[in-house]
């Protein structure tokens, strides 16, 4: 809690001076969820002011974050070693950052800067040192750069401040000392980053690390944010703080009053113009970027019983009078066996699943084949290096009508988001079948290029029947966007 300050009473704008043009709504400027430990002090101000001589204007919730981050104890120690922040896209989270990054460079501190893109990173930089200049410090009598993309460097030319900006590895910062961390973009932090970089301040008299971010969406690559939310809120992590703007439950995205909830820069930075041209189709999607929905399941962790089960139909679908039928097909190189499954889109918008069987892949294509040939089949989306070329050339050689699609690595990567997505949002459905239900949720997230795969934790449930159903109903699912334009072999 802020120094006599209660939290309700800082909704407003005017609670601190600020002002709003007549008549405009005014964004929530507190958190709509906090863990901010007690406190009487702050060196908030002084990093603010410092930010603001350069021409620049900190928002009311941004002077208010700054308290609560900067915040020190009777021995002039951070009272939070740790804090992090998730707010939705284009509200100037990151300045908070800046604002850090300005004032410890000054006051003698030594900081790495982390990003998880080298944009994003370079970007800071050049922030920093814009503010700089423009606060009046001059280049080479008060400090010095260097420039190597993805590895720029500020030093403070009077004292110990430097800032090194660096784009995250699993091995960058290994061997190296500082008193500030700041993990920027923290929803793709992942945990073989953080062991490399989180003992980086256990040196320093006074540590400090920072984070912010997103709430992650189905392809993050991070799992350490989520996490230390979770723990944060449930009240498992010392000397740690957190904050965010989020709504929570899924919601309407055209409601403007949740806007304004969730996104504290509204009418200061960002305008009602820009968040209506956002709207689109992808409901979870504009939830988390947009709405900061932080989803019931972990991104990162199996598909859980109940979010499956809440798919399930009690009663055998009704299908279209001449349905489509889009397949599946998974060669698991881990396991030796070969899945299909099949997918078709309902009347009422919806994708029903069916998994078909799961054989080892020594008995051939035979069966796989049979399948195929049947009159309402549409298309066969084949994965497994080496053998899918041997099915679609099969394919042709049975003279099968359905078309055969090989898919890159984005295509699987995208397949594996939509599942989830649509799990989540009531778009899929199945039977219930035994062996499917006990091989979903019991599988775990494997890393594929910049998404996720599945891999199972039980012995005797095959992964690759969850592929199997996870590739059919993404080809059904791009059924609508013309299956002709994919390229067939």
């Amino acid at each position: 809690m802020r120094a006599g300050v209660e939290k309700a009473d800082l909704c407003g704008v005017a609670a601190l001076g600020g002002e709003t043009p007549a008549g405009a709504p005014r964004a929530r400027q507190t958190p709509t969820a906090s863990v901010v430990l007690p406190y009487t002090r702050s060196r908030g101000a002084e990093a603010v002011a410092l930010y603001e001589r350069s021409g620049r204007t900190a928002m009311p919730w941004q002077r208010l974050m700054m308290e609560d981050i900067m915040a020190v104890n009777d021995e002039g120690l951070w009272v939070h070693m740790k804090f992090a922040w998730s707010i939705p896209r284009r509200n100037g989270k990151s300045e908070l950052l800046i604002m850090c990054s300005l004032w410890a460079l000054t006051n003698g501190r030594r900081v790495l800067y982390t990003a998880h893109r080298t944009t994003t990173s370079t970007n800071a930089w050049e922030k920093v040192v814009r503010c700089l200049t423009k606060a009046g410090f001059v280049e080479d009598e008060d400090f010095k750069t260097s420039k190597r993309q993805g590895n720029e460097q500020i030093i403070w030319l009077s004292g110990d401040g430097i800032i090194n900006f660096r784009t995250r590895t699993s091995k960058g910062g290994l061997g190296e000392g500082y008193d500030l961390l700041i993990i920027d973009e923290a929803q793709e932090y992942t945990a073989d980053q953080e062991s490399a970089l989180k003992y980086i301040v256990t040196d320093s008299k006074d540590p400090q690390t920072l984070m912010c971010g997103t709430p992650p969406t189905a392809v993050s690559a991070g799992d350490v944010f989520l996490k230390y939310r979770r723990d944060t809120l449930e009240g498992r992590n010392e000397d740690c703080g957190w904050a965010e703007w989020s709504v929570p439950a899924l919601s309407d995205m055209t409601d403007r009053a949740l806007w304004y909830e969730t996104n504290p820069s509204l009418g200061y930075v960002l305008t009602e113009r820009t968040v209506r041209n956002e709207l689109g189709s992808d409901r979870v999607d504009g939830n988390i970027q947009r709405l900061g929905l932080w989803l019931t399941y972990s991104q990162k962790s199996a598909i859980t019983r109940p979010d499956w089960m809440r798919c399930a139909l009690e009663e055998a679908p009704v299908l279209p009078a001449h349905p489509k039928l889009w397949y599946g097909v998974k060669y698991s190189q881990h396991t030796g066996n070969t899945a299909l499954a099949v997918a078709v889109r309902l009347d009422d918008g919806r994708i029903f699943v069916e998994a078909i069987d799961c054989r080892p892949t020594k008995d051939g294509n035979t069966w796989i084949i049979a399948y195929l040939k049947g009159d309402a089949a549409e298309g066969a989306v084949i994965d497994g290096a080496g053998a899918q070329r041997i099915l679609a050339d099969e394919m042709v050689d049975a003279e099968c009508r359905c078309t055969s699609l090989l898919p890159r690595v984005a295509d699987v990567v995208e397949a594996a988001a939509l599942l989830e997505k649509q799990i989540f949002g009531g778009q899929l459905c199945h039977m219930a079948q035994p062996a499917l239900v006990q091989t979903v949720t019991h599988c775990t997230h494997r890393a594929v290029s910049g998404g996720f795969g599945y891999a199972s934790y039980l012995e005797g449930a095959d992964a690759a029947l969850v592929e199997a159903v996870m590739l059919a109903h993404w080809l059904c699912a791009r059924e609508r966007d013309s299956f002709e334009q994919f390229i067939s072999y």
